[in-house]
């Protein structure tokens, strides 16, 4: 007599394999009974006064109207007065300044804010006390005084 081809192994897997398609079979039942109960979802999406979303219809009171003349898409053109009132060009003295290795440190006159600068970023030759105008870039550390000038 020939031994049978399905040991005891197989017999296992089929009945796992059989026993997780059934338990998913059911999983999926359930997930369509429970959407049935609850129905379908916000049929509808209102924007308050705020600009939030919400499941209710905004109030009528706090409708404003907006002429479509008045929005703008964008960004707003620059006006004069707007480049004057940002001015990038600083004053301030120089605090320390070291010839030989080629680095100094200016102090802003407005703010008392203390600005690293280096000699590739000079314009005039500069000294401590010296009175300067600079403009700031950012670097590696913070902001660094650039183009400076002497007064």
């Amino acid at each position: 007599m020939a031994k049978s081809q399905q040991t005891y192994e197989k017999k296992e897997k089929e009945k796992k394999r059989l026993k997780k398609r059934e338990e998913k079979r059911k999983k999926k039942e359930a997930r369509k009974a429970e959407a049935k109960e609850k129905g379908p979802g916000i049929e509808f999406a209102y924007v308050d006064h705020n600009g939030n979303l919400t499941d209710t219809p905004p109030d009528p009171s706090q409708k404003v109207e907006v002429e479509a003349d008045e929005i703008v898409v964008g960004v707003p053109k620059q006006t004069e007065a707007d480049k004057e009132a940002f001015d990038p060009v600083r004053n301030g003295k120089v605090s320390f300044f070291d010839h030989s290795k080629g680095f100094g440190f200016i102090i802003d006159s407005e703010n008392q804010e203390k600005y690293f600068t280096h000699v590739s970023g000079l314009i005039d030759e500069i000294d401590e006390n010296d009175n300067v105008s600079f403009e700031l870039e950012k670097g590696q550390r913070g902001m660094n005084a650039v183009r400076v000038k002497k007064k």
